[in-house]
């Protein structure tokens, strides 16, 4: 491994001047999987922005050249349908269960949307074993 190292890193004198230029490693110099050194390359680092910056901003969210990134604004600013966008939704067997008149407009049009993708599943697998 050592030897690799000096083969990518040559000393060319050039007007009595010592001048390093990194080239790259010959092809059976490729590092091995496993190998030491590898995991601190990949470790997380640690943050360099204060606890105070972390909850006032929504950090890595600008996506302007020039921007920054946006405050974190109170929750009455917000549109009241963002707050249910992670609400659990029922399952298509939850859904069969259920009796079709009493299910609400959404909870229908999820059961059909389910239905029909459950059905196009089933003649696709039905196809590819013919």
């Amino acid at each position: 491994m050592a030897m690799n190292h000096i083969r990518s890193l040559r000393s060319v004198v050039i007007s009595k001047e010592v001048v390093r230029v990194r080239t790259f490693a010959a092809a059976g110099g490729k590092a091995k999987k496993g190998s030491k050194g590898g995991a601190s390359a990949d470790a997380p680092k640690a943050s360099s922005l204060s606890k105070e910056v972390k909850s006032s901003t929504t950090v890595g969210a600008n996506i302007l050249k020039d921007g920054t990134d946006p405050k974190v604004m109170a929750d009455s600013d917000y549109p009241d349908w963002l707050w249910h966008l992670l609400d659990k939704r029922p399952a298509l067997s939850e859904l069969r269960r259920k009796e079709k008149e009493s299910l609400p407009y959404e909870d229908l049009k999820r059961y059909f949307k389910l239905e029909t993708r459950a059905g196009i599943k089933e003649n696709n697998s039905i196809k590819a074993k013919n």
